[in-house]
């Protein structure tokens, strides 16, 4: 019998997330473990008068995702290839969904970082493409997971709770999980109105001491059209705004490998120090990755209090209501941001102890809730 969630989990990414229209070519990437969704996607597409496009790849054999068998095998001339069929479609088609189904999540974790950032800069220009389209509306992309024994592990559960977790957090389990994520749209809208206009923020907790301008940038209303799950409010702060340090209160996880305790000290926006308890190396040789590496390209807010544990994904992790994160690189060019790289690293701190931000010298926020206008 089929579960009726992965319908609606369907549903919920063909009509509210990628809003599939008649004639759209919709790529939709995945590996074999991701079936159940594929299947349903494929059917709920061509019931909207969509043209699907499956790239289904074995797990680890994903060439456009940075997989462990193309990092061990591929040479420099493989590793700087783009590859044809993915660079057309990011460039023509009309939407995108991205389903991350890896049954090894740490199949890269020992390999060369210097392939894997070289790898890297290679896709930069799909990502690029991503993007650029993206904020100029003509190209409707989100990304998401299907639950597998290797995310299952890594966040300590079971297949069954793993399972449990995450059409729970995509809100699959509801009678109709689209007015969900429209009331909660509304919810968050309320936060970033009274952002509009602001310049200054400054952030102060046990792990946090800093500072950023959002002077002219946009905060996007994150609530499903790019990810899913989701909740968060993101902007691209000023590129030369960010003064301080902060150390992240979760690993850092970037192509498979696990930076544990890292913090990072700002200066006119530049990442200026880096350490980390553990694979502090790893997180040195990424922050060399290009010119646009050391600086910020999102800041964002946590607001997705279903998420109430770290599970080693960023797609859920960054969303943990109370918390908030910065990516290291690319930025979103409709927040206005100008940073360009080859990575976009989400890094998460938790605000919910002793922690406040204040935006134009007013409290805006108080220990994982927001507390302006009261």
């Amino acid at each position: 019998m089929a579960d009726t969630r992965v319908q609606k989990f369907a549903k919920v990414l063909v009509e509210h997330s990628a809003r599939i229209a008649p004639g759209d070519r919709v790529l939709i990437e995945a590996t074999t473990a991701a079936e159940p969704l594929v299947r349903e996607l494929y059917k709920q597409i061509l019931e909207k008068g969509g043209h699907p496009h499956p790239m289904i790849g074995f797990p680890g054999m994903v060439p456009f995702i940075q997989e462990d068998m193309y990092l061990t095998y591929a040479n420099d001339t493989q590793l700087d290839f783009i590859p044809t069929f993915y660079k057309i479609a990011y460039d023509q088609f009309e939407s995108r969904i991205r389903i991350h189904s890896a049954t090894n999540t740490r199949g890269t974790s020992s390999l060369d970082p210097v392939k894997a950032q070289r790898r890297g800069k290679a896709v930069s220009a799909i990502t690029a493409s991503q993007m650029r389209r993206g904020a100029e509306g003509v190209f409707k992309w989100v990304t998401t997971l299907y639950p597998t024994d290797g995310y299952a592990q890594d966040a300590g559960m079971s297949l069954k709770e793993y399972e449990d977790f995450v059409f729970n957090a995509v809100h699959a389990n509801e009678e109709d999980p689209i007015a969900y994520w429209n009331s909660t749209a509304a919810g968050q809208q309320k936060a970033i109105d009274f952002l509009a206009g602001k310049d200054i923020v400054s952030l102060r907790g046990p792990n946090v001491d800093l500072s950023l301008s959002i002077k002219g940038r946009k905060f996007m209303n994150s609530t499903g059209t790019y990810n899913m799950p989701d909740g968060e409010i993101f902007t691209g702060p000023v590129e030369d705004s960010v003064n301080g340090w902060v150390r992240f209160t979760y690993p850092a996880i970037y192509g498979g490998v696990a930076v544990e305790g890292a913090e990072l000290t700002f200066n006119r926006g530049r990442v200026e120090q880096a350490k980390a308890e553990k694979n502090e190396e790893y997180l040195i040789k990424m922050l060399e990755s290009d010119d646009g590496s050391r600086y910020l390209g999102e800041f964002a807010i946590g607001t997705n209090f279903d998420i109430n544990r770290f599970t080693g994904n960023i797609l859920f992790d960054e969303k943990i209501g109370g918390t908030f994160h910065m990516a290291l690189g690319a930025g979103y060019p409709e927040t206005g941001s100008h940073n360009k790289s080859a990575i976009h690293w989400d890094m998460i701190c938790d605000l919910r102890t002793d922690s406040e931000i204040h935006v134009d010298g007013e409290l805006f926020y108080k220990n994982g809730e927001f507390v302006f206008g009261r």
